[in-house]
């Protein structure tokens, strides 16, 4: 039972990856873009938890931790960039 279910999870999140990435490569506007990425890097992440509940493998969670924690900072990284133009401050007092 869960293997079947895990299979479809994994094909559900699969199709909506290349969803996510179509958003990203075409997106209209730059925030746009920015969503899709930090979308497809938790899918990314849920695709890493499927797969280790599928081969009954905790070890992967770890890689799975730090994709996270990857994305996350990307996603406050271009989110500053878009806002200020910038990623870090160059105040010098």
């Amino acid at each position: 039972m869960i293997q079947t279910v895990s299979t479809i999870s994994l094909v559900l999140l699969a199709i909506s990856l290349v969803f996510c990435a179509y958003r990203a490569i075409t997106g209209p506007t730059m925030p746009d873009r920015v969503i899709a990425v930090d979308t497809i890097g938790t899918i990314f992440i849920s695709i890493i938890g499927v797969f280790s509940i599928k081969l009954n493998q905790p070890h992967y969670f770890d890689s799975a931790l730090i994709i996270a924690i990857l994305s996350f900072s990307g996603t406050v990284a271009l989110g500053k960039f878009l806002i200020k133009g910038e990623c870090f401050d160059r105040d010098i007092d």
